[in-house]
C-alpha cells in the first residue's frame, strides 16, 4: 500500500511513470523521503522563492536572483553553483545536479560571462565542472555521466611577447542538443555544437561540430558511427 501511494505521488510529482524497485527496504525510504523534506526546505531558503525545488544544505549557491527555476529541480550535496551572468541561469522542470557538482558562469570579474540555459528532464552527474562564461545551452532528455567537463571560452595565445593570462580570451559558446548521452569524463571545448541524439564516449574531448544522431569518441573526439 505504502509503496503504490509513493508511487503515484512520485509520478505525479515527475509527470512520467515511476514504480520503486519492490526489493527496496522501507527504512530506506523513510531516510530518503526525510532528506527530500529537509532538500525542500534548503531549497526554499537558498533560491528564496517558494517552489518544489531540492537543495542540499551544503551546497553553496551566489546570486540566487539571476536564477530561474521550474519545479523538481534537485541539487545535491557540496554543489557549487555562481549565477552571475549576463543571462543567469534557467532551469527546465525535472533537472537533476549530482554531488560535488561546479557551475560557473563568469570566469573573470572583468568580463561577465552569458550563463546557462538547461532543458527538461536533464541530469548532470557528479563532480561535474560547467564553465559557462561563453554561453552554454542543453536541451531535454540529456543526461551527463559522472566528472564531465564544459569549458565555454579559450584563453588567447598569439603574442609570444605577452603571457597568456594577459591576452584575454575568445567565447564562441557551447550548444548540446536534445537526448544526448555525455560519457563519464568527456571533455566539452569551446564552440562545440552537439546535435540532437548523439552520444559521447566517456573520456572523449569533444571540440567543433557534431551532426545529430553520432557516436563520438576519442582524442580528439571523432564519429565512431551514426545512430541512423
Amino acid at each position: 500500500m505504502l509503496r503504490r501511494f509513493i508511487n503515484h505521488i512520485v509520478t505525479s510529482i515527475k509527470g512520467e511513470m515511476f514504480e520503486l524497485d519492490a526489493k527496496i527496504p522501507l527504512g530506506y525510504l523513510f531516510a530518503f523521503f526525510w532528506e527530500k523534506a529537509w532538500m525542500c526546505f534548503w531549497g526554499m531558503v537558498k533560491l528564496r522563492r517558494i517552489k518544489r525545488v531540492f537543495v542540499h544544505y551544503s551546497s553553496t549557491i551566489k546570486c540566487p536572483n539571476y536564477i530561474q527555476t521550474s519545479n523538481n529541480l534537485s541539487i545535491d550535496r557540496k554543489c557549487h553553483i555562481d549565477a552571475l551572468s549576463t543571462n543567469g541561469i534557467v532551469f527546465g522542470y525535472n533537472v537533476s545536479i549530482g554531488k560535488y557538482t561546479t557551475i560557473e558562469c563568469t570566469g573573470s570579474l572583468k568580463a561577465l560571462g552569458y550563463g546557462l540555459k538547461v532543458g527538461n528532464c536533464v541530469g548532470l552527474g557528479t563532480h561535474g565542472f560547467f564553465g559557462c562564461a561563453g554561453g552554454v545551452e542543453i536541451g531535454d532528455d540529456t543526461i551527463f555521466g559522472n566528472f564531465v567537463s564544459l569549458h565555454s571560452e579559450n584563453h588567447n595565445y598569439h603574442d609570444r611577447n605577452i603571457p597568456i593570462r594577459l591576452q584575454g580570451v575568445t567565447r564562441k559558446g557551447i550548444k548540446i542538443g536534445k537526448d544526448c548521452w555525455i560519457g563519464s569524463k568527456a571533455t566539452i571545448l569551446d564552440g562545440s555544437i552537439i546535435g540532437d541524439g548523439c552520444i559521447v564516449a566517456a573520456g572523449a574531448v569533444v571540440r567543433g561540430v557534431i551532426p545529430p544522431y553520432s557516436i563520438v569518441g576519442g582524442v580528439p573526439a571523432k564519429i565512431i558511427k551514426s545512430r541512423i
